[in-house]
Protein backbone atom coordinates (compact mmCIF):
# COMPACT_ATOMS: atom_id res chain seq x y z
CA UNK A 1 0.00 0.00 0.00
CA UNK A 2 2.35 2.86 0.92
CA UNK A 3 0.33 5.31 -1.04
CA UNK A 4 0.83 8.13 1.50
CA UNK A 5 4.56 7.68 1.06
CA UNK A 6 4.58 10.69 -1.56
CA UNK A 7 2.38 12.64 0.89
CA UNK A 8 4.50 12.01 3.52
CA UNK A 9 7.78 13.17 1.50
CA UNK A 10 5.74 16.56 0.07
CA UNK A 11 5.94 17.52 3.81
CA UNK A 12 8.74 17.20 4.78
CA UNK A 13 10.18 18.78 1.84
CA UNK A 14 8.00 21.57 2.39
CA UNK A 15 9.09 21.68 6.21
CA UNK A 16 12.87 21.69 5.02
CA UNK A 17 12.00 24.73 3.10
CA UNK A 18 11.42 26.84 6.04
CA UNK A 19 13.27 25.13 9.04
CA UNK A 20 16.43 23.58 9.10
CA UNK A 21 16.15 21.56 12.40
CA UNK A 22 13.55 19.71 14.01
CA UNK A 23 13.01 19.92 18.47
CA UNK A 24 9.69 16.73 18.22
CA UNK A 25 7.65 15.07 16.03
CA UNK A 26 4.02 14.57 16.81
CA UNK A 27 2.31 11.62 14.90
CA UNK A 28 -1.42 11.88 15.66
CA UNK A 29 -2.83 9.86 12.38
CA UNK A 30 -5.59 7.02 12.36
CA UNK A 31 -7.95 5.40 9.86
CA UNK A 32 -10.23 2.54 10.50
CA UNK A 33 -10.49 2.00 6.62
CA UNK A 34 -14.13 0.44 5.29
CA UNK A 35 -16.86 -0.38 7.32
CA UNK A 36 -16.28 -3.61 9.71
CA UNK A 37 -18.40 -6.74 8.44
CA UNK A 38 -21.79 -7.47 10.26
CA UNK A 39 -21.42 -8.10 14.00
CA UNK A 40 -17.87 -6.20 14.02
CA UNK A 41 -15.95 -8.41 14.45
CA UNK A 42 -11.92 -8.35 13.30
CA UNK A 43 -11.99 -11.73 11.62
CA UNK A 44 -14.95 -10.43 9.40
CA UNK A 45 -12.91 -7.10 8.25
CA UNK A 46 -11.52 -7.42 4.90
CA UNK A 47 -7.87 -7.77 4.05
CA UNK A 48 -7.50 -4.31 2.90
CA UNK A 49 -9.42 -2.86 5.62
CA UNK A 50 -7.25 -4.21 8.31
CA UNK A 51 -3.54 -3.48 6.09
CA UNK A 52 -5.66 -0.02 5.14
CA UNK A 53 -5.85 0.93 9.12
CA UNK A 54 -2.33 -0.52 9.91
CA UNK A 55 -0.71 1.14 6.90
CA UNK A 56 -2.19 4.53 7.80
CA UNK A 57 -2.34 4.06 11.45
CA UNK A 58 0.94 2.58 12.28
CA UNK A 59 3.51 2.21 9.24
CA UNK A 60 2.99 6.55 9.00
CA UNK A 61 5.20 6.74 12.48
CA UNK A 62 8.23 4.98 10.56
CA UNK A 63 7.71 6.72 7.57
CA UNK A 64 7.75 10.39 9.29
CA UNK A 65 10.52 9.20 11.59
CA UNK A 66 12.91 8.24 9.56
CA UNK A 67 12.16 11.29 7.15
CA UNK A 68 12.50 13.32 10.17
CA UNK A 69 15.64 11.77 11.71
CA UNK A 70 17.96 14.08 9.88
CA UNK A 71 16.36 17.12 11.17
CA UNK A 72 16.05 15.79 14.41
CA UNK A 73 19.44 14.93 14.32
CA UNK A 74 20.52 18.57 14.00
CA UNK A 75 18.90 19.63 16.68
CA UNK A 76 21.23 17.74 18.77
CA UNK A 77 18.35 14.92 19.40
CA UNK A 78 14.46 15.66 19.88
CA UNK A 79 11.33 13.92 21.01
CA UNK A 80 8.69 12.29 18.93
CA UNK A 81 5.63 10.83 20.41
CA UNK A 82 2.42 9.04 18.87
CA UNK A 83 -0.91 8.62 20.17
CA UNK A 84 -2.33 5.54 21.40
CA UNK A 85 -5.46 3.58 23.61
CA UNK A 86 -5.66 1.04 25.93
CA UNK A 87 -7.31 -1.01 22.86
CA UNK A 88 -3.54 -1.72 21.77
CA UNK A 89 -2.68 -3.83 24.69
CA UNK A 90 -6.44 -4.91 25.91
CA UNK A 91 -9.20 -6.51 23.95
CA UNK A 92 -11.74 -2.97 23.98
CA UNK A 93 -15.30 -4.36 22.10
CA UNK A 94 -15.91 -2.14 19.38
CA UNK A 95 -12.69 -1.23 19.20
CA UNK A 96 -11.47 -4.26 16.85
CA UNK A 97 -8.79 -3.73 13.99
CA UNK A 98 -8.06 -0.11 15.67
CA UNK A 99 -6.84 -2.00 18.42
CA UNK A 100 -4.28 -4.36 15.99
CA UNK A 101 -3.22 -1.02 14.54
CA UNK A 102 -2.32 0.51 17.59
CA UNK A 103 -0.37 -2.23 18.73
CA UNK A 104 1.65 -2.00 15.69
CA UNK A 105 2.24 1.62 16.04
CA UNK A 106 2.85 0.79 19.95
CA UNK A 107 5.70 -1.77 18.68
CA UNK A 108 6.90 0.21 16.26
CA UNK A 109 7.59 2.79 18.91
CA UNK A 110 9.56 0.85 20.84
CA UNK A 111 11.28 -0.38 17.91
CA UNK A 112 12.04 3.28 17.12
CA UNK A 113 13.56 4.20 20.30
CA UNK A 114 15.93 1.84 20.45
CA UNK A 115 17.32 2.29 16.74
CA UNK A 116 16.95 6.40 16.92
CA UNK A 117 18.64 6.93 20.82
CA UNK A 118 22.29 6.49 19.76
CA UNK A 119 20.67 10.28 18.03
CA UNK A 120 19.30 11.55 21.35
CA UNK A 121 16.22 10.68 19.56
CA UNK A 122 13.01 9.69 22.09
CA UNK A 123 10.29 7.91 20.74
CA UNK A 124 7.15 7.62 23.10
CA UNK A 125 3.74 6.88 22.78
CA UNK A 126 0.56 8.78 24.85
CA UNK A 127 -2.45 6.04 25.89
CA UNK A 128 -5.01 8.61 25.76
CA UNK A 129 -7.89 7.63 27.65
CA UNK A 130 -11.20 7.53 25.86
CA UNK A 131 -11.94 10.87 24.47
CA UNK A 132 -15.02 12.09 22.95
CA UNK A 133 -14.24 12.98 19.63
CA UNK A 134 -15.74 12.40 15.90
CA UNK A 135 -13.69 9.45 15.35
CA UNK A 136 -14.13 7.69 19.27
CA UNK A 137 -18.05 8.16 18.20
CA UNK A 138 -17.79 5.07 16.31
CA UNK A 139 -16.56 2.97 18.96
CA UNK A 140 -19.73 1.10 20.39
CA UNK A 141 -20.25 1.30 24.04
CA UNK A 142 -19.37 4.83 24.34
CA UNK A 143 -21.67 5.70 27.36
CA UNK A 144 -20.48 2.62 29.01
CA UNK A 145 -16.58 3.60 28.74
CA UNK A 146 -17.79 6.94 29.76
CA UNK A 147 -19.43 5.71 33.25
CA UNK A 148 -16.71 3.34 33.71
CA UNK A 149 -14.13 6.07 34.12
CA UNK A 150 -16.41 7.77 36.45
CA UNK A 151 -16.52 5.04 38.50
CA UNK A 152 -13.62 3.42 38.75
CA UNK A 153 -10.96 5.39 37.64
CA UNK A 154 -8.51 6.84 40.30
CA UNK A 155 -9.17 9.95 39.91
CA UNK A 156 -13.13 9.71 39.61
CA UNK A 157 -12.99 11.69 36.46
CA UNK A 158 -12.57 11.15 32.91
CA UNK A 159 -9.95 12.44 31.11
CA UNK A 160 -9.80 15.86 28.97
CA UNK A 161 -7.60 16.77 25.64
CA UNK A 162 -5.87 19.63 28.22
CA UNK A 163 -4.45 15.86 30.24
CA UNK A 164 -2.97 14.67 26.99
CA UNK A 165 -1.64 17.76 25.74
CA UNK A 166 0.24 18.50 29.25
CA UNK A 167 1.75 14.80 28.92
CA UNK A 168 2.66 16.12 25.11
CA UNK A 169 4.30 18.60 26.50
CA UNK A 170 6.49 16.73 28.75
CA UNK A 171 7.87 14.57 26.14
CA UNK A 172 8.65 17.83 23.89
CA UNK A 173 10.36 19.16 26.19
CA UNK A 174 13.92 18.34 28.27
CA UNK A 175 11.90 17.41 31.17
CA UNK A 176 11.81 14.14 29.81
CA UNK A 177 15.46 14.13 28.74
CA UNK A 178 15.76 10.21 30.27
CA UNK A 179 12.37 9.07 29.05
CA UNK A 180 11.80 6.59 26.08
CA UNK A 181 10.15 3.74 24.23
CA UNK A 182 7.54 4.18 27.02
CA UNK A 183 3.65 3.77 26.88
CA UNK A 184 2.25 6.76 28.95
CA UNK A 185 -1.20 6.25 30.17
CA UNK A 186 -3.29 9.70 30.28
CA UNK A 187 -6.41 7.91 31.57
CA UNK A 188 -7.08 9.16 34.93
CA UNK A 189 -5.33 5.56 36.11
CA UNK A 190 -8.23 3.80 34.44
CA UNK A 191 -5.71 1.18 32.96
CA UNK A 192 -4.54 0.52 36.24
CA UNK A 193 -7.75 -0.85 37.60
CA UNK A 194 -9.14 -4.26 36.98
CA UNK A 195 -12.75 -3.91 36.25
Amino acid sequence: MRAQDDQIDAAFTRYAESFDRMDFLVHSIAFRGPAVAAGGEVCGDAAGGVSGAIDISAYTLLGMARRARTLLAKAGGGSVMAMSYYGGEKVVPGYNVMGVAKAALETTARYLAFELGPEKIRVNIISGGYLRTLASSAVGGVDEMTNLALLKSPLRRQVDGADVGKTAVYLASDLSSGVTGETIYVDCGLSTVGV
